[in-house]
């Protein structure tokens, strides 16, 4: 489990303002000195991310403020990195000093009742200034909320109470979908199934193993006690052949989408990694009306690629060449095309027609969907890799027919 990747993880904010107890409470739970802490305002200066496994919960990512209140001469920066981790974090932990409370805490409230997740509160310093009751109830109503956990992070006496009341809090508070996550597609396939998977191996490929959506796929496919069959796309028309009967499922990677759809029987279905994952960690209906968009844009419409992660760009990358080269030919113009990575969107969203999204595989559910959002409230559509490759292939319906929705979605744009 320490290898699980972050996207998988449940994402734990810790917010408040400088010197409030933040990091200690960090190191307190993760039983070591991940952040540095001192009585020296600013000591985080920017998001410190910690992965470990939480039981009962499972994998989780810590991810360590900077103050909120910062006023050092690289605060503002500071700060606006801190804003940002609300459209990561699942679950917000507010920390404050026993017997302060204020307008940067009722700020941090309002801003994480904005983004709707859960919160809980907790109390540092309760050695130097023990809590009352009074402070207590100012808590509950401010934050309203009733997840409240007082707590010295330094007393190793305490730390296990403390730290089982948290969990048992984050139980209590998170959605199902973190303690039961949906399936990337063992509901597609019956048990005992056959699945074959269309997997190149290219200069974009991992060495010595392959990208986290195939291994994603591949895994959920035996939780499902099904069969699977990965080979190469000069081995997929043998490997048809070899089948006693026809695979239940064809999924493949979307730079050879063409290929899979012109070898494969009408009657098997068929769809791309980037088309489950498209529903797995986000709105697939969203993006298939996304795609449609493409047949209206015009000379002067603009263009986002936005990729979620950094990667050190091959010569034939598929946001950078390969997808600017196919939307000229599919287009009959040259589009203007801004290629945008990380975490965020350019803040002049609203000047795109279109953003062409990628699988968003090293992120959560929430952050896509957030993200989706963030360019709905901008009047901008969604659409992400695999389903626009497949749609200006003229293939976008056949790999969307696992998903009657999605059907639906594409026949009414």
């Amino acid at each position: 489990m320490t290898r699980t990747p972050r996207s998988l993880r449940v994402q734990i904010g810790l917010f408040g303002r400088t010197n409030a107890g933040k990091s200690s409470i960090l190191n307190m739970i993760a039983g070591q000195q991940v952040s540095i802490t001192s009585e020296v305002h600013g000591t985080t200066t920017d998001v410190v991310e910690k992965s470990m496994e939480l039981l009962p919960i499972g994998p989780v990512v810590f991810l360590d403020t900077a103050g909120i209140d910062d006023c050092s001469a690289l605060g503002e920066k500071r700060v606006a990195r801190t804003q940002k981790v609300f459209r990561r974090a699942d679950v917000a932990v507010l920390v404050v000093e026993s017997g302060i409370w204020g307008e940067y805490e009722d700020l941090l409230v309002r801003m994480i009742s904005e983004v709707s997740i859960p919160l809980i509160v907790m109390i540092s310093k309760v050695d130097l200034h023990p809590v009352t009751e009074t402070f207590l109830e100012q808590v509950r109503t401010a934050a309203a909320t009733s997840c409240l956990i007082p707590c010295n992070p330094l007393d190793q006496q305490t730390r296990n109470s403390s730290i089982n009341t948290f969990k048992q809090m984050l139980l209590g508070i998170l959605p199902e979908e973190y303690l039961s996550p949906p399936p990337l597609l063992g509901d597609l396939i019956p048990s005992g199934a056959q699945v074959l998977c269309i997997t190149p191996i290219d200069i974009e490929a991992p060495k010595g193993r392959l990208i986290l959506p195939q291994v994603q796929a591949i895994r959920d496919i035996l939780d499902a006690d099904a069969w699977v069959t990965v080979v190469k796309e000069h081995q997929y028309e043998q490997a048809l052949k070899n089948c006693i009967k026809p695979p239940d499922l064809v999924i493949c990677d979307s730079q050879v989408v063409d290929l899979m759809v012109k070898t494969t029987p009408e009657e098997i279905p068929c769809t791309t990694f980037s088309t489950l994952f498209c529903r797995y960690k986000g709105d697939l209906l969203e993006q298939v009306r996304g795609a449609a968009v493409l047949d209206h844009l015009g000379p002067e419409d603009r263009i986002l690629i936005s990729e979620a992660c950094s990667h050190h760009a091959m010569d034939d990358d598929i946001g950078r060449v390969k997808i600017p080269a196919w939307l000229k030919a599919f287009l009959g113009f040259a589009p203007r095309i801004d290629m945008y990575s990380g975490r965020d969107y350019p803040e002049n969203l609203h000047e795109y027609a279109l953003v062409i999204h990628c699988g968003a595989c090293m992120l959560t559910r929430r952050e896509m969907l957030l993200r989706i959002e963030l360019a709905r409230e901008a009047g901008v559509p969604v659409t992400n890799y695999g389903i626009c490759i497949a749609h200006m292939h003229g293939m976008a319906q056949r790999i969307i027919t696992p998903f009657p929705g999605a059907v639906a979605a594409w026949e009414e744009k």
